[in-house]
């Protein structure tokens, strides 16, 4: 397999963990990722997948306790719409420029 097509393949995988599971076992893919490939722009799409699955922990907790006075329950449904939705485009723009890092839109870099 040449690089161009490793490249495209292992940022696929880091975006598109998020569909394995939600527990902690859809953000270990992007982690083993980061710590195995020398690419840069691999290694770049990791962090990004990282930060966006942090990310969503995060909002969900946040959500889920103020979904106790009913006020986080549209949160909850946008969340878990923008869950589906962001890694999909994610996966596609990797998919079809993997030159390019994805950055995902209103989210926090911790990574």
């Amino acid at each position: 397999m040449d690089d161009l097509e490793q490249r495209k393949l292992l940022s696929v995988l880091c975006h598109g963990a998020i569909f394995f599971s939600s527990l902690m076992v859809s953000i270990a893919v992007p982690i083993i990722i980061l710590v195995v490939s020398t690419d840069p722009t691999v290694q770049a799409n990791a962090k990004e997948s990282i930060n966006f699955h942090i990310n969503l922990y995060i909002y969900f907790a946040i959500f889920f306790i103020l979904s106790f006075a009913l006020v986080g329950l549209p949160f909850l449904f946008l969340l878990l719409i923008a869950s589906w939705v962001m890694p999909i485009l994610a996966m596609v723009q990797v998919a079809t420029n993997p030159n390019k890092i994805y950055r995902y839109p209103f989210i926090f870099h911790f990574v």
